[in-house]
């Protein structure tokens, strides 16, 4: 068994290593398949959770559909970001998605490319913004906590979603909540700051385990 997972903001190297004898790369760019296929070593397991959105070509479905085609013995995931997107495109071919954001692109609650786009740093791979599936569900989460009510919630998801994905911050997000708009910004920063989830992450977890099974 050979695995090679792609990855970079959602989920640490270290964390990776503590769960699955996986071969990490950076986050999948388009011909990154393809050249990982024509390597001399056959892989057997190639899981998709970080993919280049600004930073290059985005991976295709056409590209994994070529590692699905029959003629390689190659099982497919995906979750949290691109992974995500192109396991609900390539169900029916065979890919597997994993965790809460697959379902919520599966299901239709989200269908927009920005919900899991970000931006990051090139060298440490560390976000440089939030990705609108992780506010969506640490909000969901404050609302549970009773740290803003149905109202409260729905305001900072719709101001969340005007922002152009690289800009939302938290810290952005929540200096633009009117005063008006009966949010307890304190206890909602910190809120966030602590306890929130992190979608993204638990995903791509979600995923190395069960690569391995």
């Amino acid at each position: 068994m050979r695995a090679v997972v792609f990855a970079g903001p959602s989920i640490d190297a270290a964390t990776v290593a503590g769960i699955a004898p996986v071969e990490l790369r950076p986050p999948v760019m388009r011909g990154d398949v393809d050249a990982l296929l024509a390597e001399p070593e056959p892989v057997t397991h190639i899981g998709i959770v970080d993919g280049g959105f600004l930073q290059g070509l985005m991976i295709s479905p056409k590209e994994l559909m070529r590692a699905l085609d029959g003629r390689n013995p190659v099982k497919l995931f995906g979750s949290s970001s691109i992974g995500a997107l192109r396991a609900v495109e390539l169900a029916d071919w065979g890919m597997t998605g994993v965790g809460r954001i697959y379902e919520m692109y599966r299901s239709g609650q989200v269908d927009e490319d920005d919900e899991v786009a970000i931006t990051y740093d090139p060298d440490s791979l560390r976000a440089l913004c939030e990705p609108m599936v992780n506010i969506r569900i640490a909000i969901e989460a404050a609302l549970a906590e009773k740290v803003v009510d149905a109202t409260a919630a729905e305001t900072v998801i719709a101001i969340a979603k005007e922002f152009y994905f690289p800009d939302r911050t938290y810290d952005r997000i929540l200096r633009a909540v009117p005063e008006a708009a009966g949010v307890d910004v304190p206890a909602l920063r910190e809120f966030l700051a602590t306890r929130a989830p992190d979608a993204k992450r638990e995903d791509a977890i979600r995923l190395l385990r069960h690569m391995m099974n």
